[in-house]
């Protein structure tokens, strides 16, 4: 027996797909911005974004924060990192 997908599973795969390729966008975006200037690769945006994963990660399952509590503290614990 074959299942198929549901009109729900598609629109959340759709979703999923177009926030990730938002993200790999906004990567890829800042990479041409500091090259384009600088002429000169920086990888510290892959550091900035694993720190901004393992903030989220911490704040979710260590502290048992919300999520949009955790989300708020990641997004200012990472402008802190980068400035």
């Amino acid at each position: 027996m074959v299942v198929g997908m549901t009109l729900d599973t598609f629109l959340q795969q759709l979703i999923n797909g177009l926030s990730l390729g938002s993200l790999y966008a906004l990567i890829a975006i800042g990479y041409t911005m500091v090259y384009g200037i600088l002429r000169l690769i920086n990888f510290a945006h892959g550091d900035i974004f694993m720190m901004a994963a393992y903030f989220a990660y911490f704040g979710i399952a260590v502290f048992l924060l919300p999520w949009y509590v955790t989300f708020i503290v990641t997004i200012a614990l990472t402008m802190l990192l980068g400035i």
